[in-house]
């Protein structure tokens, strides 16, 4: 497969996933195609950050403060609050199967039998944990990265002077 079609194919189902979010957290119909484009661009440019050899966590990142700060943009373009969309647009980066890991890691961790013959889960589980909390820690930054950016002055009086 080409990597320009496993970044469509990868484009697409974020698509997917950020209009249904949107639609199970009763975002508006008029701006559903919103969340759906944020939550595609954003797990696209993580997709291909990846693709580059770049961490999961400085990729995560990207992906979330390109939502945060496109946010921004489209909510003065559509008068609806960033949040409204930029949440379902995240809601494909969440970190859910290291989260899932680190939790059968600390049942794994009760289970003295286990723990004697493999020792090493402790810090397995310590690992996903680890790493869960980073990827969380990142999507709320990206997300706030727009609204921190345009506090003071808002994004329209900025682009104004640039074209």
């Amino acid at each position: 497969m080409s990597f320009t079609l496993s970044i469509l194919k990868d484009v697409s189902f974020a698509f997917v996933v950020a209009v249904g979010f949107a639609i199970l957290f009763n975002t508006p119909r008029r701006v559903l195609y919103v969340a759906g484009v944020l939550g595609g661009l954003g797990h696209g440019v993580r997709f291909i950050m990846l693709q580059y050899g770049i961490g999961l966590i400085p990729a995560t990142l990207s992906g979330a403060v390109c939502i945060g700060l496109l946010g921004i943009i489209f909510s003065h373009r559509v008068h609806t609050p960033p949040v409204v969309f930029t949440m379902p647009a995240c809601i494909t980066m969440i970190p859910g199967l290291y989260a899932y890991r680190a939790m059968l890691g600390c049942i794994r961790i009760t289970d003295l039998g286990l723990l004697r013959q493999d020792a090493t889960v402790v810090t397995i589980t310590a690992h996903y944990f680890v790493l869960t909390a980073s990827l969380l820690f990142t999507l709320a930054i990206g997300i706030c990265s727009g609204a921190l950016l345009f506090r003071k002055r808002s994004p329209k009086s900025i682009f104004r002077r640039i074209f």
